[in-house]
């Protein structure tokens, strides 16, 4: 579970790393100790209830959803998060690209291990209407896709350690594989957009 001293460590690696601006949302790690309190304290400024927010950056409307904040078997986003998503998206136009992005995946990537969210559709429900819609998440440790109408879902790698392919072994946690696979499991997820067409452009890159 998340300690200060981690907080501490990753701020250094952000510091070193000159990014521009950071946007996170918290992981399960993050909110199990103290229920995200420390999480909050460095890194929720500016956002509503649990951590959830939203900006606009060269015409996409960025949405960062909380779904590890309440964990029963899967993740949920909740009654208040969700009437805060109606509202925010209301004033936008089908037009608008839009960006989900969270930490546990909004579609039932395989719920015998809690990779999905409970109330998942009521906020999918919401983006229908939208021309383009990604979403971005990570917490099961590799790459997969989906597409629903025009939604696109997209998991990412982690730069810890793999997680197996679901349902491959009786339950989910650290994959171990030899030395010289390792940097071909780890690695980082690129998101670019092209105003014409509008599209969102994913490329995930390993740390080989």
């Amino acid at each position: 579970m998340a300690k200060p001293a981690e907080f501490d460590t990753l701020n250094q690696l952000l510091r070193g790393a000159k990014a521009q601006q950071v946007f996170s949302v918290p992981g399960e790690h993050d909110n199990a100790t103290d229920d995200g309190k420390e999480y909050l304290a460095r890194y929720g400024r500016g956002t509503k209830g649990a951590g959830w927010y939203s900006f606009d950056h060269r015409g996409v409307h960025f949405v960062a959803l909380v779904n590890s904040a309440a964990i029963d078997g899967m993740g949920k986003l909740g009654a208040e998060q969700l009437a805060w998503l109606k509202d925010d998206l209301s004033g936008r136009t089908a037009v608008t690209p839009v960006v989900l992005f969270a930490h546990i995946p909004l579609w039932s990537v395989y719920p015998e291990w809690g990779w999905g969210i409970a109330d998942s559709e009521e906020a999918l429900g919401y983006v229908k209407r939208f021309g383009s819609v990604t979403v971005l998440n990570g917490h099961i440790h590799q790459t997969m896709q989906k597409v629903e109408g025009n939604v696109t879902f997209h998991t990412a790698m982690s730069t810890a350690f793999p997680q197996p392919a679901p349902g491959r072994v009786p339950s989910p946690g650290p994959l171990k594989v030899p030395a010289e696979r390792l940097r071909a499991v780890l690695g980082i997820t690129q998101v670019g957009f092209i105003a014409r067409p509008q599209h969102i452009a994913v490329v995930d890159s390993s740390l080989e």
